[in-house]
Order: C-alpha cells, then structure tokens, then sequence
C-alpha cells in the first residue's frame, strides 16, 4: 500500500511535467462541444469528434462527467457530479484525461466515497491519489492456481463448500435470509489473516451503512477494513461506478503482494442502476428491459478476483437478492455463471430457525476440497454425503411413526438432525477449524464401528 502511495505522488510529479511541456507545444487546446439534449442523469453533446470512452469532461462548469457512449455525431455523457442546472446550448468541455476517481490510504477504517471523502466526518481525506475506473486485465499468464484456503468462522461454508483466496463466490437468496451477515461473518473471521477487506455498499440508506460500520467497529474489524459506499440518493452514474473503483483499488494492493476481500452488496441492485441509466441513454432494451451488455459490465468486474502469481489474492463474494426463491432469473444466472460457485440461502430454512439459512443442496463450491486441508476434506465430505442424504429424505418422513422406520433409516434421519443441528451458527460467533472437525467426530467413529 505505501508503494502505491509512493507511485500515486510519483505520477502527480509526471502529470505536472507533462502538462507544462503541453502548454509549450500547444498542447492544452480543448475540444469542445454543445449540450443538445439533457436526460435525467445523462447528457447528449455534439460536436467533441476526437473524444474517447471515459474521457472526463466539464460542462459550462456546471457539472462533471465522463463519456458513456460514443456515437456517429453524438456522444452520451455520464452525470457524476452536478453543481447547478444543465440547459441545452451549454459548452462543454474536453480534459483529455482518463475520468479517475480519488482514494487515500487513510481510508483504512473508514466509510468512503469514489471522490476521496470520508462520509463520517464529511471531509475530504488527505494524500489523495487518483484512481482509474478499470485497468487492463490481469494476463491469464499472471494467475495461479486457487488452494489456499478463505475461512469464514462458519462449518456450513468452510466445511461444506469451502472457499479458496482468489475465488469469486456468489451469496444468494432472498431479502432478509442472512446473506449481507455471512458476508460480515466473513470479514470480521479475516482478523489477524493479513487480509485487507473492502466491502461495497451500493444503493444503501445511511443508517444501513452506519449500522454495518458500527458492527465491524465493534468486533475490531474496522482496521483492516474500508468501507465505499454509494447512497440510494446519490446519482445512479456513482452507484454504476462505485464497484469498479472499489476492485481497481484492490488491484493495486494485490500487486503490492497483499490479500484482499472485496464484498459487493450487492449486483442485483448495481444491474437496476445500469439499466436505468442505460434506458435513460436511449440504449436498446434487452431480456427484462437490461441492456445488452449487462453481462459484460458483471464480468469485466469479477474477472478481478484471481490468485496472483506474485502472492496477493482477491476473493469476491458478491450478493446477489432474489424474489420468490428463484435464482434462474436473467440477472442471477449471468452471475453464476462467472463465479466460482454459490452460496444459496433460503427464506425457508431461516424461517424454520436454521441460521444460516444455507439452502444446502443448491449451494455450490467448484474448487471444492482444492482449498481444505486433508482433516477438513475427509470429515466435511463425510458431512456433506450424510446431510445431503438427510435432506432427500426429510420432507417425507419427517412426520412418521419413528419406530415403524427401520432401523438403517432411524440411523439416517437421526445422524441428520444431528448435523444440521450441529451447523447452526449465531451471527459474528466464528468456529475454528479445529471446533468445526470436533464437532462431527461422532460421525467417523461410528463409520468405523460400522466397518468393524
């Protein structure tokens, strides 16, 4: 991190040559253009031909931006901050420079924003560096193999279907079955890890984001934590933006040889903002009214998440909110898709008072026992055969006569309300790896009486 700091000033020092070197070759001459039509979070110019894709632009000093699209004559201007009312006729202005966020290493505990402000104590940090919105992607020749194990504190996961650092794991399920508490569960299970963990708030209100900053306070997560967050009144074009940033951030430490855990809570409402924009932009609908590129802009996102060659991680556990349980729908998918496998929860498990509510045959880890040490393989695959087992049968005979069962069966449902009773887990009451295998011990001594 102190490197980056240390490249982030050494890159102001270049800007500050190179734009004085520009003023002597006449350089410093802009492009500029005219508002010709004005959309609620977006703006159509004309006129600015030698403009590029999130190049920043002024317009009549009235607002900022950064190109979203570019068009044959047109060009659709991205909304990020707006001082006073834009009318059509206003100029606007190139910068010839890459639009770029702004971030301190001061953040560290703290709720930020992508414009380098601390939303606490509403000031603007010091040491600010510019950050770039995205960076080329990690050659496929930089990326090593997923093993190193990702411990979250919870048997369900850890045990079951195991997380790896560098994996992209997606959380998904219903509204209000757990699934921002397993990612917290997580992040405050990262202590004394060496694991720097940024978790992203999109579309939040600030009493949910003052709330979750006061419980990682609270369990001395706040010092290996930042927190960015977009408000569900800001500008739909910050809440587009602010993930991006967030993983741009993370790439910088992962090559400075450190782990990183980036929750981003969650991509369901980040899909809403982007259709939003999107439609406001005049983009042609697609399924359900996202554009067409709704994949890429999830993909080029959590294709971050690697284990670098050079040392440093990303693990992603993105969240993703659901309706009715379904998670076949349009958006769900795509992002199932990408990751590395899935954590389902169901409302009707955390109904029933199973926390957490861990929809077990559903969920699914891809690297699987790649990541487990050889106790946590054995024991969590004996686990799992068994619940699953359990589980296929309990709906139908969970309501029988328990003596009429045979006694192969008896032994079945009995091992299995066992178990999952065993996986039951209070919030923030992380298990280590050594409470978790002794809590199924029961389950390798009888195999081994059974094979006697």
């Amino acid at each position: 991190m102190i490197l980056a700091l240390m490249k982030g000033m050494c890159d102001m020092d270049n800007k500050i040559d190179k734009k004085l070197e520009d003023i002597k070759n006449n350089d410093n001459v802009y492009s500029v253009g005219k508002v010709i039509k004005v959309n609620p979070y977006t703006v159509i110019v004309s006129g600015l031909a030698d403009i590029t894709y999130y190049e920043e632009v002024n317009i009549a000093d009235k607002a900022k931006g950064f190109v979203f699209a570019v068009g044959k004559n047109t060009v659709t201007v991205s909304l990020v901050e707006v001082g006073s009312k834009i009318n059509p006729g206003d100029l606007v202005y190139s910068l010839k420079k890459q639009f770029k966020c702004l971030f301190s290493m001061d953040s560290m505990g703290k709720v930020i924003d992508i414009f380098g402000n601390d939303l606490i104590a509403g000031k603007k940090f010091d040491n600010l560096v510019e950050v770039p919105i995205e960076n080329e992607p990690i050659p496929i020749m930089d990326r090593g193999l997923v093993t190193r194990e990702f411990l979250t504190g919870i048997t369900g996961i850890d045990m079951l279907y195991p997380i790896g650092r560098g994996q992209r794991q997606l959380i998904i399920g219903d509204k209000k079955t757990g699934k921002t508490q397993i990612a917290l569960d997580a992040i405050v299970n990262q202590k004394d890890k060496n694991m720097v963990c940024i978790y992203v708030a999109l579309g939040k209100t600030k009493k949910e984001v003052k709330d979750i900053y006061l419980e990682l306070a609270k369990r001395g997560a706040s010092s290996y934590t930042i927190v960015i967050a977009s408000f569900n009144d800001e500008l739909p074009n910050r809440t587009y933006l602010t993930p991006y940033v967030a993983l741009s951030i993370a790439e910088s430490m992962m090559l400075d040889s450190y782990d990183v855990l980036v929750v981003i809570d969650d991509l369901k409402k980040h899909a809403d903002v982007y259709r939003q924009i999107s439609l406001a932009s005049r983009k042609t609908p697609g399924r359900d009214a996202y554009p067409s590129d709704i994949f890429y802009a999830h993909s080029k996102m959590l294709e971050k998440g690697c284990q670098h060659k050079d040392g440093g991680s990303i693990t992603i556990l993105p969240i993703v909110e659901t309706k009715s349980s379904d998670i076949t729908d349009y958006i769900s998918t795509n992002i199932i898709s990408i990751c590395d496998g899935q954590l389902v929860l169901s409302s009707k498990n955390f109904a029933r008072g199973e926390k957490p509510a861990l929809n077990y045959g559903l969920s699914v880890s891809r690297l699987g026992g790649n990541v487990q040490s050889s106790d946590m393989k054995r024991v969590g695959s004996l686990v799992r055969n068994k619940l699953l087992d359990y589980l296929e049968v309990r709906d139908i005979y969970e309501l029988a006569n328990f003596d009429e069962m045979s006694p192969e069966l008896q032994m079945r449902m009995k091992n299995g309300k066992i178990i999952l009773e065993k996986l039951k887990q209070y919030k923030f009451a992380p298990k280590s790896k050594e409470e978790m295998l002794k809590l199924y011990e029961f389950l390798e001594v009888g195999d081994n009486d059974a094979s006697r």
